[in-house]
């Protein structure tokens, strides 16, 4: 990978990484709370070759904040993409990333030859629940919540086996700038894909989580019906985020996709 790197294409500095290669690029989008690290374990298990971009979206991660709804954060990946010659990529997106992947395809086509969306939706919550997560974290901070954020995320399994681990992610969680996290929390709220989802008309798979607490299996399956000729599976086990408790099968199945798309 190439380190650090900054680019502001809609006027937000945005933090990512590039890795450039051969063949068809694969980019990855974050979820909540998160940064690009959390792919690492995913991205290390496929070929050294394939092109990678990771970034972290506003408010999270090194990039800089800046409140902008779903399209606009499709925007910044796709600036992203344009700056560094990336077209016609395998797009893998985890919870909000996710929808981010989605708007990403309806708003521009040409960058985007499938999808991974992992344990996600075309629509997350209602109004009531993340106005309520909202006003928790804007009194009380990220800390207040990081417990039942945790129990969402990751799997009894894991939590119990790994407490380092989970005292890494814990932190990564709690260090997100409260407005970033609430900004993207606002985004999500306002967001409803399903006329975007039914409108995709690329190679797709839908992955879900048997222990997902934050979009679980029924969700990510309704995703799957809405977008033609989707595939639809469930990690069994596995929580919210797959690509750190199953990075091994979530770099399997970018490669099948890869394949698949050829």
């Amino acid at each position: 990978m190439s380190g650090l790197r900054f680019a502001a294409p809609h006027g937000a500095v945005l933090h990512h990484v590039i890795r450039e290669g051969r063949g068809r690029p694969v980019v990855f989008a974050n979820s909540l709370g998160t940064d690009l690290r959390i792919w690492q374990a995913v991205v290390a298990r496929l070929d050294p070759e394939t092109p990678v971009l990771l970034w972290d979206k506003r408010g999270h991660g090194l990039s800089e904040e800046g409140p902008v709804g779903m399209e606009g954060h499709a925007a910044d990946l796709a600036g992203l993409m344009d700056l560094h010659g990336l077209s016609g990529a395998l797009v893998c997106g985890v919870s909000v990333g996710g929808m981010i992947a989605q708007a990403l395809s309806a708003q521009r086509p040409d960058l985007v030859a499938g999808l991974i969306l992992s344990n996600t939706g075309h629509r997350i919550g209602d109004d009531a629940s993340w106005n309520a997560r909202i006003d928790t974290v804007e009194r009380e901070g990220i800390a207040a919540m990081s417990e039942t954020i945790l129990e969402r995320w990751l799997s009894p399994g894991y939590r119990a086996a790994q407490p380092e681990m989970l005292a890494g992610w814990r932190m990564m969680l709690t260090r997100t700038p409260a407005s970033g996290y609430v900004a993207v929390c606002r985004a999500i709220r306002d967001a409803d894909l399903t006329e975007v989802a039914r409108g995709i008309a690329v190679p797709t798979l839908c992955l879900a989580g048997s222990d997902d607490g934050a979009t679980p299996p029924e969700l990510v399956a309704a995703l799957a019906a809405l977008v033609s000729g989707a595939e639809y599976r469930c990690l069994d086990g596995a929580g919210h985020l797959p690509c750190i408790e199953r990075p091994e099968k979530v770099a399997a199945m970018i490669r099948e996709m890869l394949d698949r798309i050829g």
